[in-house]
């Protein structure tokens, strides 16, 4: 692969597969402390639970981490079924990438140049005051509102996967419409 542009000879980190590990990692988790807390729910389903998240760890330890991602989805679905109340939720998809990005942060502080980072934070911040300003204008239409949420998702996706030159990319489209709506980007 070739290195990040003004790396020489650097390799490109996998920037998904840090947010998929990452997000296996907060599920492990999440799921460790709920099942080393006593919570007095049925002991049984608790047994499996446990058991599922060792062969979850395991399958990934093993470098099978689609199989601990399917055992933790069943973690859930098991958890939900039995009525387990206090259970963890399954996070909805917002709430998940928030989630990964929070625990992958030291994980690609470490393999980013800190120029990307600084590039790529500069973006973010940008992204958010512009889409912030813009939700607030007065009178925008549905169809104005739609075009922002999805230009902000793919500038998001752009950030997650360290690529600036797309999320500048979308920031630009922001800022187009902004400028069309008199909002100062």
């Amino acid at each position: 692969m070739p290195g990040w542009p003004g790396r020489r000879g650097g390799e490109v980190p996998d920037v998904y597969k840090i947010m998929l590990d990452a997000e296996l990692s907060k599920a492990f988790d999440v799921w460790s402390g709920y099942l080393n807390a006593h919570t007095g729910e049925d002991p049984q389903v608790r047994a499996r639970l446990r058991s599922m998240l060792e062969s979850a760890r395991a399958a990934d330890a093993g470098g099978d981490p689609a199989s601990a991602r399917a055992l933790v989805a069943d973690m859930y679905a098991d958890a939900r079924e039995a009525g387990l109340p206090c259970a963890p939720l399954e996070p909805g998809p917002h709430e998940a990438d928030r989630q990964a990005r929070d625990y992958a942060k030291d994980e690609l502080r470490q393999v980013l140049p800190v120029s990307l980072r600084e590039d790529l934070d500069s973006i973010a911040i940008y992204l958010s005051v512009t889409g912030r300003r813009l939700r607030t204008a007065p009178g925008l239409d549905a169809a104005t509102r739609q075009d922002i949420l999805y230009i902000t998702a793919r500038a998001g996706m752009a950030l997650d996967l360290a690529h600036p030159t797309a999320a500048r990319h979308e920031l630009e489209r922001l800022e187009a419409i902004a400028r069309r709506w008199g909002v100062e980007p």
